[in-house]
């Protein structure tokens, strides 16, 4: 199966060792992004992945090229031009004081994508999966344009599409509310990724009982009824290095949940939700009639990206299967 993940990778610019911005004398460099994190994970799990973007074509566009590359995903449908990579600054946070971020995507390559810029009959030729985020169409005008491109044109296809709702309230300044934007984008979706927050904020979706996911997941495919999943993740912040994590799916019919993981001394959260995505995505397709497996999967692959610094989630399949199996105790492999 191809699997095609659509959006922006961007230059992270971390500061070291917890240190704050006004600490720090160097920051430390890598590339990610919502949904180029969830290329990588899917690649981890042995899964044919193309990631589709515009980049500038210069040394830092080449570097984040690589990056993919390195990581086994195919790179040849990303097209060049434009004139800087997106970056984001990141002061991670550590017990009570929280993690900052501060976007610079202004003018970037993928905020000045066009329509017709990507040819999407050569990008989803023999694909099966196309997954995209609310991050993409929150960016630009034009990229929101070029998203609802690729979406019609999956949907067109029959391949499977799948959303991570992914609010950013630091982006969406170009004018046009995400309510104004998302409904037209999510109707064509098979998954949807999502919680009461996003619901609101995209699609006026409102529920008195917050603590019980049916009744937003019914009111999610009444108002989508193309979605085949409606799922959510359950993040309790105890404080920036103590969470717990959890998830629960709804096919239509029967709600499925995964275990709580107790997330302790955490090393980085950013990536969180990708690693959930990538893991959901791979569980989807690989164990389609126990969807219970394939969620506990997603949350298992999760947890264990926050105990790896960076974007990206460096884990295997076998790694994640383990942790489900109940080894969680983190004894040295000799």
């Amino acid at each position: 199966m191809q699997i095609v993940t659509f959006g922006e990778i961007m230059m992270r610019l971390t500061t070291p060792r917890h240190q704050r911005f006004r600490q720090a004398s160097n920051l430390e460099v890598e590339y990610g992004g919502g949904e180029s994190n969830v290329a990588v994970s899917l690649a981890n799990y042995g899964q044919q992945v193309r990631f589709v973007s515009r980049l500038p074509d210069n040394d830092l566009g080449e570097c984040a090229i690589r990056s993919l590359r390195a990581a086994g995903i195919d790179t040849s449908y990303i097209v060049r031009g434009g004139k800087r990579l997106g970056i984001y600054f990141l002061e991670t946070g550590a017990v009570q004081r929280p993690s900052k971020v501060i976007y610079d995507r202004e003018d970037s390559s993928m905020a000045t994508l066009s329509s017709g810029d990507i040819d999407w009959d050569r990008t989803f030729d023999k694909v099966s999966w196309f997954h995209w985020s609310g991050i993409t169409p929150a960016v630009s005008a034009s990229a929101a344009a070029v998203c609802l491109e690729a979406c019609r044109a999956a949907a067109e296809r029959g391949i499977t599409i799948s959303v991570d709702l992914n609010h950013r309230s630091k982006l969406w300044q170009y004018g046009k509310t995400p309510a104004e934007v998302m409904p037209e984008l999510v109707e064509l979706c098979d998954v949807i990724v999502g919680g009461s927050y996003e619901a609101e904020r995209y699609f006026g979706i409102e529920v008195e009982d917050k603590e019980d996911f049916t009744p937003l997941a019914k009111a999610l495919r009444q108002r989508f009824p193309k979605a085949r999943h409606i799922v959510t993740t359950l993040r309790d912040s105890i404080s920036a290095s103590h969470n717990t994590y959890t998830a629960l799916l709804w096919d239509g019919d029967t709600l499925h949940s995964s275990p709580t993981y107790e997330l302790t001394h955490i090393v980085d959260r950013v990536g969180g939700g990708d690693s959930f995505m990538g893991g959901l995505i791979h569980g989807l397709i690989k164990w389609p009639n126990d969807l219970t497996y394939a969620l506990r999967f997603a949350v298992a692959a999760s947890a264990l990206k926050h105990t790896i610094p960076g974007d990206v989630n460096l884990v295997t399949e076998g790694e994640v299967v383990e942790l489900m199996e109940g080894d969680g105790s983190g004894r040295v492999r000799r």
